[in-house]
């Protein structure tokens, strides 16, 4: 068939290239020959090639449902960039769904060639403290890991059970060790003897470092890190130069990803960032293929006789504009166009919560004087992590209020699951001089979670999301609009392409009520995750994520 750009079948058929070999660190020019969807032979050719052929791009950990995809249909946006597998943690629809949820992902997940490594969610609820769809525990994890599908035990967020000594939370990473599944990590800011205690129960990876001091530390204590670049977190600068210093220890994520940038690039935009700042192509390559596949023991391709057929063709090494996409041995992309048609996912979903009221969003004051000082959470740009400030609020009529022309709105999580008042506190940073936005993906219990600058917005802003079951809402001044998420009101049964375009609009039109945020509904919906420091507010009330216990609004 030689390098016919339609290729289909399995084959045997052939390219030719410059070979990129990622093992030998080496490039040379060589012919493949592909049959039934594997490297079948290697011939090194006596001219070099117009193009280079690499090995397909690896997410090393990425929650697909905060693209707002379902499995196959992100899996048709990713591929186009060069992705060719993910690390996948499927903890946000398992919060709603439990344990078929998980199998809702894997089930969808088969309709596409592309390759999902999915892990037992360890921790759901991410807390006690917080109120999700469902409970897995250990018994239910250890059934999971038992599934041959299931390649590891998911991001250990509950990283105080796991350093105090918690029987359930140990029990969970016993299970993984004893199928010897790896163990994924998630432990912000914890340093010193508590990271080291981390480490030896066994967890191997963190995602969650947001400088290099303690990035290097953790390295020293025998983890790999995971440089994360997504729609909110973004910690590449920080982190990229340990693609130099430390090229075996390192791989990249996405960890949330909203369709609009998915659309735009995912991994092989962070491999085009470590070229320029001069990071080694062999490097840089390590990092986005090798390392995930070994760790993980993934079954993608490294360009090896015998591998699977999963590479790509690119026209230089630079820009590394991407040609062609191939996995398992056919072509999945050109140009930056899938060729896998598009299927239909079912639609499964939890939600219970009754429409608001604005005196459901009053907050009481018990002080006579104007104004009344409050905790008050700091949202921080392009993090997950949050700042904790004590701020005075305007007092009328008996209530606190928010005050937008200080930037100091009110946040509140609304509980999906059950019918009780919601937990309102207030939040800085989000920007909005007036209206309301309101999401039902709200890490990790997917709770209800809604900013506004007055109760009123706040309501509609909320009852758009209940009345749709889940979604993404914004109501302001010049109209509501609204987002669907059917799909345990995380993702939607839509086009991806459509997806995006309707996440952008609604996204332009939360910016255009004042936020200054890069992805205020990505950012929003970190405000719940009560495992994530300093200060955020589950459908309990506020709680201190460094002293790990509920705290008052005032005390």
């Amino acid at each position: 068939m030689g390098d016919h750009p339609d290729i289909h079948r399995d084959g045997p058929w052939t390219i030719s290239g410059n070979l990129v070999d990622p093992l030998r660190r080496s490039i040379r020019p060589a012919t493949l020959t592909i049959a039934d969807g594997r490297i079948e032979a290697i011939a090194d050719d006596p001219v070099a090639h117009p193009t280079w052929l690499l090995p397909g791009f690896v997410d090393a950990h990425v929650h697909v449902e905060s693209s707002l995809l379902p499995p196959a249909e992100f899996a048709r946006l990713a591929v186009a960039h060069g992705t060719v597998a993910t690390v996948s943690d499927p903890h946000e629809i398992a919060n709603v769904l439990g344990i078929p949820g998980v199998e809702f992902m894997l089930d969808d997940a088969r309709q596409s060639p592309f390759t999902f490594h999915f892990g037992a969610p360890s921790c759901v609820p991410a807390t006690p403290f917080d109120h999700a769809g469902a409970v897995i525990d250990a018994a239910g994890v250890a059934a999971l890991l038992d599934r041959p599908e299931i390649g590891y035990l998911s991001e250990m967020m509950n990283y105080p059970g796991v350093i105090a000594g918690d029987e359930g939370v140990l029990a969970k990473i016993a299970a993984a060790k004893a199928r010897g599944k790896p163990v994924d990590g998630h432990a912000p800011r914890v340093r010193g003897a508590a990271a080291a205690a981390y480490v030896a129960s066994g967890i191997t990876t963190d995602h969650e470092c947001v400088d290099l001091d303690e990035a290097v530390e953790k390295i020293g204590l025998g983890m790999k890190i995971l440089i994360r670049e997504g729609s909110a977190a973004r910690n590449f600068d920080a982190l990229a130069s340990l693609i130099d210093s430390h090229p075996d220890r390192v791989m990249l994520c996405s960890d949330d990803k909203h369709p609009d940038q998915l659309l735009l690039g995912h991994i092989d935009q962070l491999v085009r960032r470590a070229r320029a700042r001069g990071s080694d192509l062999f490097d840089a390559l390590q990092a986005a293929c090798v390392n995930p596949v070994r760790h993980y023991g993934l079954p993608v391709g490294l360009l090896q006789p015998g591998d699977r057929g999963d590479f790509l063709e690119v026209d230089d090494l630079e820009a590394l504009r991407i040609r062609r996409v191939f996995v398992k041995g056919r072509l999945a992309a050109a140009d930056g166009v899938t060729v896998w048609p598009r299927v239909e996912s079912l639609s499964p979903n939890r939600f219970d919560a009754r429409s608001k009221r604005p005196d459901d969003f009053a907050i009481a004051s018990s002080s006579a004087a104007p104004t009344e000082t409050v905790r008050v959470i700091e949202a921080l740009d392009g993090q997950l992590v949050t700042g904790s400030v004590r701020l005075p609020v305007p007092v009328a009529d008996g209530r606190m209020m928010a005050d937008p022309a200080n930037d100091v709105l009110k946040i509140a999580v609304v509980d999906r699951y059950d019918d009780r008042p919601p937990a309102v506190a207030f939040i800085r940073n989000v920007g909005l001089r007036r209206g309301a936005i309101a999401s039902s993906v709200s890490h990790d219990s997917h709770n209800i979670v809604a900013v506004g600058a007055t109760d009123t917005e706040l309501t509609r802003a909320v009852n758009l999301v209940i009345e749709s079951r889940g979604g993404l809402s914004v109501a302001g001044p010049d109209g509501d609009a609204v987002l669907p998420l059917p799909i345990a009101g995380l993702m939607s049964n839509r086009p991806g392409q459509e997806v995006a375009a309707a996440y952008s609009d609604i996204d332009r039109r939360a910016k255009a009520l004042g936020s200054r945020l890069a992805a205020p509904y990505m950012t929003l919906s970190f405000m719940a995750l009560l495992v994530i420091p300093s200060l955020k507010v589950g459908p309990m009330g506020l709680f201190d994520v460094d002293a790990f216990r509920p705290v008052g609004l005032t005390a």
